[in-house]
């Protein structure tokens, strides 16, 4: 397989950006404008329904054997290669990485179950959920091959953002990822996240250095986002053979 390149500085250049201010009566500088402080409500372990995929509180034992066949073997290494952990040379190993990561409420892990296999084909989590700010991450991000640039993808994360959003009260919504996953920014920008920037030598994985690129998206902009994703998903936009009429990144601009 040959080497996938680095990104170019062009392709990292954060979108322009303006901030919002006030003038203070006081001091008479600029400073941010008013906002609802009323604290965001913490996820809970519900499940979110969907057509195409269930998100639910992610169990060990009723969803670690299915993702484990779907992601670890020959040739699946490449799933693992810019998360934390991972691959695993065992069940034990997958079960061990589980319990150790995703033990607690933050991060809080749900298993991505295909509606009509109802087999386990991922797992995503909210995480660095900051009520008191409004502000929360989606990650740890595992989609098998099952999964993958299917539909079920695209709805899991949209279920996730209306939770935040429209149930939770959230006012900011990030993604991040290692500079180098040019699959994971990609996707960013096809959901609808703006590219903020690099923080540079941000962690240490895996023994290396990782530059990590930053993505969000605001409550101002969730409306249109909610409104593309509905337009997406709807059966009409799937042909026979379950191709779509029409990207999201089209719909945004029309919804």
């Amino acid at each position: 397989m040959s080497p996938v390149p680095p990104p170019s500085a062009t392709a990292l250049s954060p979108a322009p950006f303006a901030p919002r201010f006030v003038t203070d009566a006081r001091s008479r500088l600029p400073v941010g404008p008013p906002v609802d402080a009323t604290p965001a409500k913490r996820p809970s372990r519900t499940a979110m329904p969907g057509r195409f995929v269930d998100l639910v509180p992610f169990e060990p034992a009723a969803h670690a054997a299915d993702l484990y066949e779907a992601t670890n073997g020959p040739e699946r290494e490449r799933l693992w290669c810019y998360l934390g952990d991972g691959p695993f040379d065992s069940r034990a190993a997958f079960d061990a990485y589980l319990a150790r990561s995703f033990g607690g409420d933050d991060p809080l892990l749900f298993a991505i179950v295909d509606r009509t296999s109802g087999r386990t084909v991922g797992h995503a989590s909210y995480l660095r959920i900051d009520p008191a700010n409004r502000a929360i991450e989606v990650g740890h991000l595992l989609f098998s091959p099952a999964l993958a640039r299917t539909p079920g993808a695209t709805e899991a994360m949209a279920l996730m953002m209306g939770r935040a959003f429209d149930a939770l009260g959230y006012r900011r919504y990030e993604w991040k990822c290692d500079v180098l996953n040019a699959p994971s920014r990609a996707a960013a920008l096809r959901l609808g996240f703006t590219f903020e920037g690099v923080f540079r030598a941000h962690m240490i994985r895996k023994g290396r250095g990782r530059d990590t690129a930053w993505f969000s998206i605001i409550e101002e902009e969730w409306p249109a986002r909610r409104a593309a994703f509905a337009a997406w998903l709807s059966p009409d936009n799937f042909d026979a053979e379950g191709r779509q009429r029409r990207r999201l990144a089209e719909l945004r601009g029309v919804c």
